[in-house]
């Protein structure tokens, strides 16, 4: 996915917003609507649940807006708030997780996350693989994955999240977001190896 600057336009929305402006409140949604609804939707694999962890997203964020004092710290406070009703959601309906394919880095475990930041994100992962079995395989291995792990995950691998967004939007550490997305490559290593899902055949080095 590659990051587009939506910032300095949605600075301006909130600005707006926070003033009664009711037309620059709706385009805020109609910008980062989709945004939050793929965070959830990869979250879940449910469209249902999606909607209604966007929905309460949006109606929090207008209930909210005027107590976020800096507007650069917009985008993690909104993952937040989606976070928060994906964590609420999942919990109520004890979902089960089906997720897409995250690209497997060819790199050293400490270097694919020392290098994260600058991974190009315009490639579509599951495109590189032919095979559909092979998709299901790896979907079943991140859904294997701890919670708190998935959500790092999604929010870096997918939503393009910076570490440092990512860290608050979770409300911890920057160490703490890299470690989780350390284990977590390391658990999808070895749950391929399991499986016997290697380099030739997914085309990458694990």
């Amino acid at each position: 996915m590659k990051e587009i600057n939506l910032m300095p336009q949605t600075n301006f929305l909130i600005t707006a917003a926070k003033q009664g402006d009711a037309i620059a409140l709706n385009q805020l949604v109609k910008q980062w609507y989709k945004r939050i609804y793929n965070f959830a939707l990869k979250y879940f694999g449910d469209h249902d649940q999606a909607m209604e962890v966007t929905q309460k997203t949006f109606i929090s964020m207008n209930k909210n807006l005027k107590s976020l004092q800096d507007e650069a710290r917009f985008k993690p406070w909104l993952y937040r708030i989606a976070s928060n009703y994906c964590h609420e959601e999942a919990r109520r309906q004890k979902a089960k997780w089906v997720f897409p394919f995250m690209k497997v880095q060819s790199k050293t475990d400490q270097d694919f996350i020392q290098n994260t930041e600058s991974t190009d994100r315009n490639s579509d992962p599951e495109k590189e693989f032919g095979s559909m079995e092979l998709k299901q395989v790896l979907k079943k291995a991140l859904a294997e994955l701890p919670e708190e792990q998935r959500l790092v995950v999604i929010m870096k691998e997918y939503e393009g999240l910076k570490i440092r967004e990512i860290a608050e939007a979770m409300e911890i550490s920057e160490n703490t977001v890299k470690s989780r997305l350390y284990y977590a490559l390391g658990s999808l290593k070895k749950l391929l190896a399991q499986w016997n899902i290697n380099q030739e055949t997914i085309h990458y080095e694990l």
